[in-house]
């Protein structure tokens, strides 16, 4: 086919999807600029710090469940594409090889992410808070060192335990517990919530220790409360309502940057991971671009879901989040105000 012919046959698919075409939604967030910028190259990247390691874009890979084959496998997929693409990835709960090495493969991700990607540990706050009473945090120190991991990502999660039919009791306040531990262990450490997010009071004690990051793990996307109630049918009549308790993104980003103000120079912490509900890049770049620190977006499900197809799928995936990332942040502006023009 020659020029002439693709011409023609290009505009006469337009014609026919002309109607189809029409829009009448626009995205209030963004002023768009098209007159500012060219084309991005598809092979730009976002360089961003995290401890003594680097990211070429600001895209987490939230942590997944571990433990049997099945995720294992997703693990390696995942692992694949952090390493091909130069993002960050956290684990799912390690406690399951604490004391017991059976399932450590499913876990041992560094030997496919090589030594540039940022990878972490993690494990829940009821355990931390169990280690500690029992003077067990060498077993900490050693998982991490085992998987050769940059540090620990403890996850709290009080309504889950609670309605979790093997759930452990939280017996004091967990930013009690993470003090301990980082008078304990001289690890970098990323506090998250499991689905509900952190209020703004949670939110300005955690800024005040030194965290290398806060992941907002926000009411939106997956929601593990709501996960233990659908294990738990007799227990959905009665908890139900506590599912829709918590905070989005949004809100959390409003918390984060208000804590900043107030605390000064009493501030520790100085970077963000926003998740929770981050459908696609649009939402991801507009609250990355709205933190007052350091940030990226992570995203779960989204991740899950493509990885469980295949490699291919979820290379597609993060090749169309890095180039939608990109165009974004060429041609879009925020608008502060949203009444603003």
């Amino acid at each position: 086919m020659n020029q002439s012919d693709d011409i023609e046959e290009r505009k006469s698919s337009h014609l026919d999807l002309a109607f189809s075409a029409q829009n009448n939604i626009t995205d209030s967030r963004f002023y768009y600029e098209p007159m500012l910028s060219g084309h991005p190259d598809k092979s730009d990247i976002w360089d961003i710090k995290l401890g003594n390691k680097k990211m070429n874009y600001p895209i987490w890979i939230s942590s997944m469940t571990g433990g049997t084959s099945k995720a294992g496998g997703v693990n390696r997929i995942l692992a694949q594409s952090a390493k091909k693409f130069g993002l960050g990835m956290g684990l799912g709960s390690c406690r399951i090889i604490l004391k017991d090495q059976t399932y450590f493969e499913d876990f041992n991700l560094r030997p496919i992410l090589g030594d540039e990607v940022p990878f972490f540990a993690n494990l829940g706050i009821a355990q931390i808070e169990e280690l500690l009473a029992n003077n067990e945090m060498g077993l900490i120190k050693r998982m991490i060192e085992k998987l050769d991991a940059d540090g620990l990502i403890i996850h709290v999660n009080p309504f889950q335990e609670w309605l979790q039919p093997e759930g452990d009791k939280i017996k004091q306040a967990p930013i009690e517990t993470i003090k301990q531990l980082l008078n304990e262990l001289n690890i970098p450490v990323i506090v998250k919530e499991v689905g509900q997010g952190f209020g703004k009071h949670s939110m300005m004690e955690l800024l005040k220790l030194p965290l290398l990051a806060i992941d907002f793990a926000a009411n939106g996307g997956t929601n593990f409360s709501k996960l233990e109630l659908l294990r738990n049918p007799l227990k959905k009549d009665f908890f139900q309502s506590l599912i829709p308790i918590g905070h989005t993104a949004e809100e959390m980003m409003h918390f984060l940057n208000e804590s900043i103000t107030v605390l000064g120079k009493e501030r520790k912490c100085n970077f963000a991971i926003i998740s929770g509900g981050i459908k696609n890049f649009l939402d991801g770049y507009y609250l990355i671009q709205q933190s007052a620190i350091p940030s990226v977006y992570g995203q779960g499900s989204q991740f899950l879901k493509f990885a469980q197809e295949s490699q291919e799928s979820l290379d597609n995936y993060v090749q169309y989040q890095i180039e939608g990332l990109l165009l974004s942040k060429a041609y879009l502006k925020l608008k502060k105000d949203k009444n603003d023009g």
